[in-house]
């Protein structure tokens, strides 16, 4: 739509639409391409508006675009692990799973330079929030281990696998998004289980919240078809015990 001047005419929104607007075409840019490829033109032809109504709304410039673009993306990363306190643990950990590696899936470019580091408009900013998100998936998981106050051991386990799950996510892109995401998803559980139970065996904290986990489990589910896929694999080494 133009003007009788032939200039843009852009349509009145409110301060919080039209932040929303823009942070959605910077999003949709970075998770295509890395940070430092994507210019302030490219975000206001993308939201169909003018580069100075950009700096309008974000006078910092690409920077501050940048960091309200990734503060959005960790709010939406943050909350995929929240689920209801209720049912088997392996179902809550597979149904936050799906919701973070949809986003990995939409955000494929974005989401790696997010992690990865190295971009010319990362900070001490930037870096706060990725870790932020980091710190509270860990949290989501421990509410649902029902832990208030994690010893270092559960804590320690806890924070690796959320750091595994986002290795794997990154391979996951390299790879060209292979295997399928269901399966990663049901190896992520796998792994979870297996971690929490090696933790539990050195430590009684670990050893109690996995009692309490696998009592809520069936024999057909995630970790019942685990123990039967282990147990032929450790079938000969019965001369350890």
């Amino acid at each position: 739509m133009t003007s009788a001047t032939g200039t843009p005419a852009y349509k009145r929104l409110s301060v919080e639409v039209r932040r929303a607007q823009l942070l959605e075409a910077a999003l949709s840019l970075f998770a295509h391409r890395a940070p430092e490829e994507v210019s302030l033109d490219d975000v206001a032809e993308a939201a169909g508006v003018s580069r100075p109504l950009v700096y309008r709304y974000f006078p910092g410039g690409k920077q501050q675009l940048y960091e309200a673009a990734l503060r959005s993306a960790a709010d939406v990363l943050e909350q995929c692990f929240a689920e209801p306190a209720a049912g088997a643990l392996t179902t809550r950990l597979a149904r936050a799973l799906d919701r973070y590696l949809a986003f990995v899936d939409q955000h494929d470019m974005g989401f790696a330079a997010l992690l990865q580091g190295g971009s010319v408009v990362e900070t001490s900013r930037t870096t706060a929030i990725v870790d932020g998100v980091r710190r509270a998936a860990a949290e989501h998981i421990l509410s649902h281990l029902s832990v208030a106050v994690p010893g270092p051991r559960l804590r320690m386990t806890v924070r690796m696998w959320i750091t595994a799950v986002e290795a794997a996510s990154l391979i996951w892109l390299d790879e060209d998004k292979q295997p399928p995401l269901d399966e990663l998803r049901d190896g992520l559980v796998d792994q979870f289980m297996v971690a929490v139970t090696a933790t539990a065996t050195r430590d009684p904290e670990t050893a109690a919240v996995v009692r309490r986990a696998l009592a809520l489990e069936s024999p057909d589910g995630p970790v019942g078809d685990l123990a039967r896929r282990v147990l032929p694999v450790v079938s000969d080494a019965a001369h350890l015990l």
